[in-house]
Parts: C-alpha cells; structure tokens; sequence
C-alpha cells in the first residue's frame, strides 16, 4: 500500500473531499477504509463539507427513522452553496442505496452518483468521474497509515452481511450473506491499527459470534480472539454483537484466560416470551437466558453484560410486556439498549397482524428504558471502591480527564472521570463515585 507520503505526492490540487457518516459502527469501519482509498488517490480530506468539492454521504437505513435522517443529511449536503451553484457535488453511499437501490435514484434527484456497501470499494472511481478525472492506469492503493488521525480505540469487522433473517431486520437486504473476513485480513488491520498507536481494538459485525464458520476449513471466534490476544498483549480486544448462540464454552475459555480480553458481553435478546422471539425468527425464552447469564457468570465472575431489547413488537401483549419489564429488573444486566419497534418495508415482520400502536410502542420504550435505569444504576454503584483499569481517552474543555474502564464500552455505556494519566495510557483508578452510568475514579 502507498504511504502516507506517497498520498501527499499525488494529490490533485484544490480537490477536496468531506465525508459524513450517519449510524452505526460498522459505518465508522467502512467510512475510514474509504478515506484511505481517497486519501491514497491523491485526494485531500476535508472536515468542513462547505470547503469540499465532493461530500460523500455514508447512510444508514437499519430502520425508518435512520432513513429519515439520512435524507436529511443528504438534503443539507445538496443545500450547502457550493453545491447549489455547482462548484461541488454530493455522493450517497453505504445502506441506503443498498436497500432502495434505482428506487432511490429516481428519488433523489439532488445526489450526483450513489456507492451502496458492494461497491465502496470503487470509491474513487465514483469521485474521479463526478468530478471528470480521467486517471492513466488504476488509482493508487490505499495509504497505510490511517488517512485521519486515531483514537484510544477502533472498530475493526471481522465480517459483513447476516443469514439470520430476524423478521424485523432489513440487514440481509442491505448487506446480503454473511461472510467472514480472513483471519489474514483482520490480524492486518489490527497491526496496521496498533501500530498507529490504537490501544483497544473492538471485534464487530452483524453477528460476531458466526466468524469463521463459513470457511473452508471452520474457524470459531474463540479462535480468532485467542490469536489476537496472544500477538497483541498489550492492547485491550474487545467482542461486540454477539447473537445468544454465539457464546460458546470456547469462547468464554478463551476471554478467561487472557488478561488483555476484556470481560464484557454484548449480546442483543431483543425480547424474553418465547412466542415473541419465535415471530421474530428467533431462538430462546427467559428461562433459557437466564441460564446464559448463569452460565456466564461461572466462567466470567467479573464479567460486564449488555443488551439489546424492543418494545412493541407486533402481538406484544400488556402482559408480555410486563414480563419483560420483570426480567429487566431482576436480570444480572449493567446496560440496556431499547428500541421502539420500527415496521419497515420488505421484512416478515412488516405484515404480521396485532401491530402496536406507533403511541403505544413509544410508551413502552420509554417504561422499559426506565425500568433499566432504575434496575441497572445501582450495579453500577457496586463499583465503588473497586480498583480497574481504565484507558485514559481525553480531556473536556475544562481539563477534566476522562477515560473508559474495561466494563464500558466505546460511545454507549459512560465514561469514568480522572485525577490524572494522559490519553492512550491504561491507568488503575480507583472508583470513588457513579452517577447513573457515569464513574469516577483516583488514579
């Protein structure tokens, strides 16, 4: 790959190019790896879009209301004046053109070209022909070294699209089948991320838990996480995602027995009544995750448990709901995501009858937010006077430094305010204060 210098000597003067990521972190993902093809092509990185000559729009639509903030930020983009006088142009890429695809085309007229997620490596071409570039030969590869400059931490994929087909979900729609990155691949990316000086590398993908079944010869995540962490004792790893199924025995070995693994779980349930899960093409029942925590505990005594749930599913009954209001309460949960849920077009669960009311659904969301609130504030409090690692990030405007421990995950669950260490350090603090899901801590 081309190196940083290299980039500089062949950028195209004056063509400048702002990327705007909207959803998740796999967006994040896909949005670095195509600064560094930009960036690789001579291109300059813009951080203003009223300065660039093309903004790329990288969309999420995981559901309508993700959309809905898509097009509006396409729609700012297409407002900016630069692009109303046609000095500069703006591209949509990422999940919306994958899911709506020659559909959306016609629709928004104000985008100059569209990258769904297949073909964003093809970047530079799409940006090379709106501007009018005619490049000799193939563009350069992509740099080497991050095209901006990194954090503490990084998402790295180890694999894209999901067979699952959970009724609610439009990701093998937008993403297709999943397929698991090589090992080779994914061990490069985080040395070249280590190397940039990253300190925690968390492990994503639609459903983490599936690597390597797909190849050839079968690999297991535990595998993968194993042979990270052995090469890489230094830096904390990190496994988000991970569908019930996914934790294995093996898996739970390998956390266990490596230091730099953080003992945390992210594992979305969705919901607990067995009827509910199984409309949602999903496997599982309360007695049975409750068996999962249990079983994570013994191996996991410290671990750290997050989870995903929502409300309003169609033919979720008010005593559905309570039950999964109860098992909130009394689950050995330290975080909890909540969704209102999103009917969208082209998913099973789009037509099912006993659809919740849009009101109804909101209320839920919020009584079950609450109740995780309520239930999990205090098992954060139960930290006090325990003495973790935290990894140093930053300081506020006022000086205030502040990191995250090994139990908070990037961007979601809090942070922990400091007394000292610098950014990029692993620091012991000490936890002298919680205030909901915020922690602070003496160094």
């Amino acid at each position: 790959m081309a190196s940083p210098n290299d980039c500089a000597a062949l950028a195209a003067p004056g063509r400048a190019v702002c990327f705007v990521t909207l959803g998740c972190a796999k967006n994040e993902v896909d949005t670095a790896a195509m600064e560094r093809r930009v960036a690789g092509a001579g291109y300059r990185l813009e951080d203003d879009p009223e300065q660039a000559d093309v903004i790329v729009v990288n969309t999420c639509s995981f559901i309508q209301s993700a959309t809905e903030e898509s097009i509006e930020a396409v729609l700012d983009a297409a407002g900016l004046p630069r692009v109303e006088e046609g000095s500069a142009s703006v591209v949509v890429a990422g999940c919306m053109p994958a899911r709506y695809g020659d559909e959306l085309a016609a629709e928004l007229t104000e985008a100059a070209a569209f990258v769904p997620c297949s073909r964003e490596d093809d970047i530079v071409a799409v940006i090379d022909g709106v501007l009018g570039i005619a490049r000799e030969g193939a563009p350069a590869p992509a740099c080497d070294a991050d095209a901006r400059e990194v954090g503490t931490f990084a998402y790295v994929k180890i694999s894209d699209g999901c067979d699952r087909w959970c009724s609610y979900c439009a990701i093998p729609l937008i993403r297709g089948r999943y397929r698991s990155f090589a090992y080779e691949d994914i061990r490069a990316e985080v040395a070249r991320l280590v190397g940039a000086g990253v300190r925690e590398i968390d492990l994503i993908a639609q459903d983490t838990g599936r690597w390597g079944a797909d190849f050839e010869e079968p690999r297991s995540l535990a595998w993968l996480l194993s042979a990270l962490a052995e090469e890489f004792p230094s830096t904390l790893l990190r496994v988000l995602y991970l569908q019930p199924e996914g934790v294995t025995d093996e898996l739970l070995e390998a956390m266990a027995a490596h230091p730099n693994v953080c003992r945390y779980l992210d594992i979305p349930l969705q919901h607990v009544e067995e009827p509910l899960l199984r409309a949602m093409n999903r496997r599982g029942s309360r007695a049975a995750f409750e068996a999962l925590f249990d079983r994570i505990r013994a191996a996991l005594p410290d671990v750290t448990l997050r989870t995903t749930l929502i409300a309003g599913f169609p033919g979720e009954t008010d005593e559905q709901f309570e039950e999964l209001l109860d098992f909130v309460v009394e689950a050995p949960l330290d975080y909890v995501g909540v969704f209102a849920y999103s009917r969208e077009e082209g998913t099973a669960a789009h037509d099912l009858p006993d659809q919740v009311d849009e009101d109804e659904k909101a209320e839920r969301a919020q009584r079950l937010r609450d109740a995780a609130d309520a239930a999990c504030a205090p098992r954060i409090a139960e930290r006090i006077g325990r003495e973790l690692d935290v990894l140093v990030e930053g300081a506020e405007e006022d000086g205030q430094l502040f990191g995250r421990a090994m139990c908070q995950a990037p961007e979601v669950d809090g942070v922990t305010y400091l007394d000292g260490g610098r950014p990029g350090q692993v620091v012991r603090a000490r936890i002298v204060d919680t205030l909901l899901y915020e922690m602070e801590g003496e160094v």
